[in-house]
């Protein structure tokens, strides 16, 4: 499946205009032949928004997800974004995936907050795994500081989840992040990681781009610069089953040694 990554800050506080640079990004992709396109963490509303956050916090359901469900058909391929969800009084950091056939396939709410501008402001999410099926792979569900914590992707790998989906708002310093960290997850962990990014500064942030399709082997297959861009490569289901088959991390471990870490 050909996987394209959206990065790009949008306008923040200005869903509209949001909207319509997704739309724009999902008929390039498209063109290109993706069939899917992830964008980064909270890029319907923007990041560094403030006391806007509930403000602009929609349903799962809610009015913009309609729109990105058009957007999806529109253009005939699934879409993943970054999003503050409410539920009731709660909002959460959430990301969620609407098929090529405007359906919501998966929605899943940030379980590791960073700083203190997301314990501010949002509720942490209790499920570390969410999942959803997609043109013949396990597509998994996670946003930014979640993949820093390797019990989390192993827990997706234990899950079965082929390409592992983590819009992110990666900010300077640590752009270690992108270039050495995600790459060693999807080596370690035997998945495709797609790392997608904000770019550019927005409030006390400067955020770092550098958005990252990285392969079973460890080898990004898609690279951003520190720009807004659209960037793709393929997710090769035999590739994958080959590197798992060669690989011996998951096959190797010893969980009966591994009981302090819970």
């Amino acid at each position: 499946m050909h996987t394209a990554l959206l990065q790009s800050s949008g306008r923040p506080g200005d869903v509209a205009h949001n909207l319509r640079v997704l739309d724009d990004a999902a008929r390039a992709a498209a063109a290109n032949g993706a069939g899917l396109l992830a964008a980064p963490e909270m890029f319907l509303t923007g990041y560094a928004i403030g006391d806007d956050v509930p403000k602009l916090a929609e349903p799962a359901d809610g009015d913009s997800a309609d729109a990105i469900a058009e957007i999806a058909t529109g253009h005939g391929l699934a879409v993943a974004y970054g999003y503050p969800e409410r539920d009731g009084e709660t909002v959460y950091n959430s990301v969620q995936l609407i098929s090529a056939d405007g359906t919501r396939l998966a929605n899943y709410r940030k379980t590791h907050l960073f700083g203190c501008f997301e314990r501010d402001h949002f509720t942490p999410g209790d499920r570390p795994v969410v999942q959803a099926e997609l043109a013949g792979l396990r597509v998994g569900l996670m946003i930014c500081y979640d993949v820093e914590f390797p019990e989390n992707v192993r827990a997706h790998a234990l899950a079965g989840t082929d390409l592992l989906l983590v819009p992110t708002a990666q900010m300077h310093p640590f752009q270690f992040v992108a270039e050495s960290l995600v790459p060693v997850r999807a080596f370690e962990n035997q998945m495709y990681v797609a790392y997608v990014n904000r770019t550019g500064p927005e409030g006390e942030f400067e955020f770092v781009g550098l958005s990252t399709l990285a392969g079973p082997d460890g080898v990004a297959r898609a690279r951003a610069g520190r720009g807004e861009e659209l960037v793709s490569a393929d997710v090769d289901p035999a590739f994958l089953a080959a590197s798992r088959e060669n690989n011996p991390y998951l096959r190797d471990r010893r969980p009966g040694l591994y009981a302090s870490l819970v």
